[in-house]
């Protein structure tokens, strides 16, 4: 009887797992479902990147107007650097913190790097060139008494610590000169003078009054030879690069003086042409002339600005007036194929709110603004204003 009754309670026990087993089952089934559905609808959810970009264009229509003769371009220093040295050595500060902006004066002290080494081994070789002297005075005074009052005058001017070596006497005899050759004293002279022209590079003084453009490395850092530090432009002496129209060219040569003004219409100054370049630029059909500039009291020229060059003439030509947003730097986006593509244009006159340019053909999509970055993946589609 008590057998029966644990071999009862056995199967009870295994059909109750069985039914939890069974009753996990289906729950976790039940829940895998409801995740999957969810994954599936989250899946959905997730759209694909937009590949379409939409602009704003007009068609090119060009006309024929009479504009005032005018161009534009940017105003450029006379003479720009870029400071490095011909040795190496760990970076010092000089007397002016080199940052952009910054303005020095000519001939101050910008860098300089530590010349410990090279000022000891010039030290050292002066010293063996005393030696090599001190050893050759008994023969000086035995074969050329008469001349040893200035090689003693020699041999006391070579203070390791003076800043150059004295002159070397000149020799009055062959005998005497074949003497100094033979000693080896004219070799070690010379190579002294090297070593004092090589230990004046280890400092970079200003070329000219100007301001720092850009820095490339801070003081601490190891310069290598030729390794650009920095980038200088002389101030106060300015040029301004001008894309004229080669039908233009010799009006714009007759004028002995143009006007400039900036951005927004204002007189800025004079200049006259300093010289022509002889290359013609390709898709514009112009040439680069570059203008002196002088601005008028009150007013100041900055490196990189952008100005419109005027002559007192009116020309009709065949123009298409267009917003100032869509020129960048003198150069206008066309929508062809679904693709961005930039163009030079050129400006020959303007208006309060908008530039005549040349340089664009009839029918062609000119984009209306400025696009801060062009995906190459993307397609444009142009819509007119």
């Amino acid at each position: 009887m008590y057998f029966y009754t644990v071999i009862s309670d056995c199967k009870f026990m295994k059909r109750s797992q069985l039914i939890l087993l069974a009753i996990f089952v289906v729950i976790s089934g039940v829940i895998y479902i409801a995740l999957a559905n969810n994954k599936k609808d989250v899946v959905k959810e997730l759209k694909p990147e937009e590949k379409t970009v939409y602009v704003p264009i007009r068609e090119v229509k060009n006309k024929m107007r009479t504009v005032s003769m005018e161009s534009y371009g940017q105003v450029n220093p006379n003479a720009e650097i870029n400071i490095s040295f011909e040795v190496q050595g760990k970076l010092i500060r000089g007397a002016v913190t080199m940052k952009p902006g910054i303005k020095f004066r000519k001939g101050q002290l910008l860098y300089r790097l530590n010349n410990s080494d090279a000022l000891y081994t010039l030290k050292a070789r002066k010293s063996g060139l005393t030696t090599i002297l001190v050893a050759s005075l008994p023969d000086i005074e035995l074969d050329f008494p008469q001349e040893r009052d200035k090689w003693v005058k020699f041999l006391n001017g070579l203070n390791p610590d003076a800043k150059s070596l004295p002159a070397f006497p000149p020799t009055n005899s062959e005998k005497e000169s074949l003497f100094i050759v033979g000693r080896n004293i004219l070799t070690e002279y010379y190579t002294l003078k090297s070593m004092e022209e090589q230990l004046k590079k280890y400092a970079y003084h200003a070329p000219f009054s100007g301001t720092v453009i850009s820095v490339n490395a801070e003081p601490g850092a190891v310069a290598s030879p030729g390794m650009m530090i920095a980038r200088i432009a002389k101030t106060g002496d300015f040029e301004v690069k001008i894309p004229i129209a080669m039908e233009d060219l010799d009006k714009f040569k007759n004028q002995k003086q143009a006007d400039f003004k900036d951005s927004k219409g204002r007189h800025i100054g004079t200049g006259k042409i300093i010289r022509i370049s002889d290359v013609v630029n390709q898709q514009t059909q112009s040439v680069d002339v570059y203008y002196s500039i002088k601005p008028e009291k009150g007013n100041q020229i900055y490196n990189g600005m952008f100005l419109t060059v005027t002559i007192p003439e009116e020309e009709t030509k065949t123009v298409m007036a267009i917003p100032r947003a869509a020129v960048d730097k003198g150069k206008v986006t066309l929508l062809e194929g679904g693709k961005m593509i930039q163009r030079e244009i050129l400006q020959v006159g303007e208006v309060p709110d908008s530039l005549f340019i040349t340089g664009l053909k009839n029918g062609e999509q000119l984009v209306l603004e400025k696009l801060e970055k062009v995906d190459p993946q993307k397609k444009y589609i142009g819509i007119k204003r």
